[in-house]
């Protein structure tokens, strides 16, 4: 017969992974009411739960190992910045990072779990390449772990270090009002998207400000790819009553459209100002011209999510769960920007 686990344990007290982790690691009070923690410790007396001892060690004694679990490395333009910064942060700490891969399988993230929790690491950054909520493996302890990119499903149950999104649209669409712009579009990603539905708000957010209105027309969910882009610019531009600036719902969109305007005989940025999203590796400099884009700032918030482990194993170690980190997306600024021929 399988040992119970805390998942069994949430599952029979109808209560989350995190509240069963609060009983067992002290942290109850103040975050539960008295009846739920009763309610937890009779479903683990039914069940025979006792709290694991690999994780209980991780409040004993120190590996020097951070581990940095991911969904996807070797396919994503942007892991290498989040692994860069989580190593140097690590390495400042006299630490290092041992580093696993998913590939979004569930039997090897299971497997890479378990590898870490073997070797007793100090804590776990669980990372995502791309900005969503996800679901945590339930046998990382929220007391020892970190998201770097993604969100918990269930708030407040784990700590996150992830983007600014809002703060970046809006970013991207002041740029264009920086310059002069005021007929401005936006193409911006596929509908039900984290990333996308901030970004979005964020771009609303700096067109209110200035006292300008969005057109319907030129606010369009087109999606991630280069030949979306193409295809919404095509519509978008072929036509006498265009707008002089489009921010774009990342550096492949905003590839799209230098092409579509190229095909249109739109000069770029002497009629038509382009800003991107990301500043991907090996594009966004490389277009023609060079694209001002927004950049994520992943090699920060591998660091960050690093730091916040290493500060609550030195103050005691456990993290804060309700933390949620937010990092500024820095304006990157090239050529595909310039002031409206006219207004």
């Amino acid at each position: 017969m399988n040992r119970p686990t805390a998942r069994d344990v949430a599952e029979l007290a109808e209560v989350s992974r995190a509240a069963v982790s609060f009983v067992f690691t002290g942290r109850a009070e103040g975050n539960l009411s008295a009846e739920t923690q009763q309610r937890i410790r009779r479903a683990a007396d039914q069940l025979g739960y006792r709290p694991d001892e690999v994780a209980r060690s991780l409040r004993r004694r120190r590996s020097g190992v951070i581990g940095l679990l991911s969904d996807e490395i070797a396919t994503s333009p942007f892991a290498g910045r989040l692994v860069l910064g989580a190593m140097e942060a690590a390495r400042e700490r006299g630490h290092q990072v041992l580093l696993l891969e998913s590939r979004r399988d569930p039997a090897a993230e299971a497997e890479a779990v378990a590898e870490l929790r073997a070797r007793r690491v100090d804590g776990i950054v669980y990372a995502a390449m791309s900005m969503r909520r996800t679901p945590v493996p339930f046998d990382i302890d929220p007391a020892h772990a970190a998201l770097a990119n993604c969100l918990p499903q269930e708030t407040g149950t784990y700590a996150s270090v992830v983007p600014d999104e809002r703060a970046g649209g809006r970013a991207a669409v002041e740029v264009l009002i920086g310059a002069g712009h005021r007929r401005i579009a936006l193409l911006g990603g596929g509908p039900g998207d984290i990333a996308a539905s901030a970004r979005g708000r964020g771009f609303g957010d700096g067109m209110r400000a200035a006292g300008l209105t969005v057109r319907p027309e030129w606010r369009l969910r087109v999606g991630w790819q280069i030949d979306e882009g193409y295809a919404a610019a095509l519509t978008l531009l072929d036509t006498a009553d265009r707008p002089t600036g489009v921010v774009c719902a990342n550096d492949r969109v905003a590839a799209g459209v230098l092409l579509a305007a190229a095909r249109l005989g739109i000069g770029v940025p002497e009629e038509l100002s382009v800003v991107g999203y990301d500043d991907q590796d090996q594009m966004a400099a490389h277009l023609v011209p060079a694209l001002t884009t927004v950049a994520l700032p992943h090699h920060a918030m591998g660091a960050a999510a690093v730091r916040l482990l290493l500060d609550a194993a030195g103050a005691g170690g456990e993290v804060d769960t309700a933390r949620a980190l937010r990092l500024p997306c820095p304006v990157v600024e090239r050529d595909s920007v310039r002031p409206p021929s006219s207004p």
